[in-house]
């Protein structure tokens, strides 16, 4: 007999189908019955939650993009307090899906957890547009005092770090439920799902690249509570969009109910007074299941990657900082007309490198990687790691030598302390894009 379940990752159990190929073992759909392969999962599935992705990180980029903007534009901040709060604000968005992460693996499931981090979202831009309309009413009221009322900035900072809080939620969430849709037993879908995270990149940056053109412009040129609140009507629209494609879902069965958390830490507390033998032996000791050691020490093996990460997210944060600041600088004329592109639409580069780069990659280099390494996806995942960080520090040298430029520039003609440096803003083109 089948048992009806939520729609959480936490499967007790399902019914025992009978070998057939079109059921996908492993899993269970919405109605917690073994899915049959024709009508669930795959692209059709795959569709829906690319699809909240998008919409997500148009959302994200619509704020965080031209943060500093608005914080040193409607909130008078200064350049560097600006700079410190867009940078605490990002690291906590960093951090919080390490939070949601626990969350959807202990108690609500990926599912739910993608639903109530939608939400949250929805709370959090709709406060943001709130937050710019009570300066629009304080302009309006106080012609002669450009600083922000109390209220004002606590709602600003509230809603900033819901969205914050729901971007945990999603993170990790969104990206592994969409790869939960393809079975790794079947050859054609595993290479589909290969495929997939290709895609997946392919379109998120479409939605950021729209972001960055449209949503800046209109937070600049026309009003800051609009800006704010598109993002707020595009993610209650994927709310829904995600919501119809439930009933096409496959649910991972979670054969370990074990907090995967408490599960791990135990390793290490019971390792910890042997840490006398050499590399991870000691681990080999632990009184705790075979699979809980394995997984306790492919954690202590990530440390190095992530370690080395930390470049890469040192660099990242200059996007939206040093690099828009850069841009406010230059000359951002881009028609005789005297048509400015926002000095934030810049980061649009680097999506439209993203997208003109993924069909190649998919394409033609993956094949070509695939027929000599004989690996599916080509080259292995540490290879493209090591590669993006290479091209991050290769990205931070050609924007030091073009700040070099600029501020030589700004000498010669006399305006270290003016706003506009007669430099155009192309200068910046080549650092987004290896970006």
């Amino acid at each position: 007999m089948a048992v009806i379940i939520d729609t959480g990752d936490e499967i007790p159990e399902a019914e025992t189908p009978l070998i057939d190929d079109d059921v996908v073992r492993g899993s269970v759909d919405f109605s917690g019955l073994p899915p049959r392969r024709s009508k669930s999962g795959c692209w059709k599935s795959a569709t829906f939650i690319i699809g909240v992705e998008v919409a997500e990180r148009f959302a994200y980029y619509g704020i965080s993009s031209n943060l500093i903007s608005y914080l040193t534009g409607p909130l008078g901040q200064s350049t560097a307090t600006a700079a410190e709060n867009v940078n605490a604000w990002n690291g906590a968005a960093m951090l919080l899906p390490l939070l949601g992460a626990f969350v959807a693996d202990s108690f609500w499931g990926r599912y739910r957890t993608i639903i109530i981090a939608s939400l949250v979202y929805v709370l959090g831009l709709g406060l943001l547009s709130v937050s710019a309309a009570l300066d629009s009413l304080n302009s309006k009221n106080n012609a002669n005092n450009n600083s922000a009322s109390p209220l004002q900035v606590t709602i600003f900072f509230i809603s900033l770090y819901l969205v914050a809080l729901a971007q945990g939620g999603h993170k990790p969430c969104v990206q592994a439920f969409g790869a939960d849709q393809f079975d790794e037993h079947d050859e054609k879908e595993l290479k589909a799902k290969h495929s997939f995270f290709n895609w997946w990149y392919f379109s998120m940056n479409g939605g950021i690249l729209v972001a960055l053109l449209v949503v800046n412009y209109i937070q600049e040129n026309l009003s800051w509570e609009l800006g704010f609140g598109i993002p707020c009507i595009v993610m209650c629209f994927a709310l829904i969009v995600f919501l119809m494609g439930s009933t096409t879902y496959r649910f991972r069965m979670n054969t370990d109910q074990r907090n995967p958390f408490v599960r791990i830490g135990r390793v290490f507390v019971s390792a910890a007074t042997n840490r006398k033998e050499t590399k991870y032996k000691f681990l080999d000791k632990d009184e705790n299941v075979l699979r809980d050691v394995a997984d306790a020490k492919a954690i202590i093996r990530l440390i190095p990657i992530w370690s080395s990460c930390l470049v890469y997210a040192i660099v990242s944060a200059q996007i939206s900082t040093l690099f828009t600041k850069q841009g406010a600088t230059m000359d951002r004329r881009i028609t005789n007309g005297g048509f400015k592109i926002p000095s934030a639409s810049l980061q649009s580069l680097i999506s439209v490198s993203i997208i003109t780069f993924i069909p190649i990659y998919d394409r033609v280099l993956v094949p070509v990687a695939r027929s000599i390494t004989k690996k599916p996806a080509g080259i292995s995942m540490l290879q493209r790691i090591g590669t993006g960080v290479f091209l991050s520090f290769a990205s931070m040298v050609i924007a030091a030598l073009v700040e070099k430029k600029r501020l030589a520039t700004a000498v010669e003609y006399g305006l270290v302390d003016e706003l506009i440096v007669p430099m155009s803003v192309w200068w910046l083109a080549p650092q987004y894009v290896v970006n």
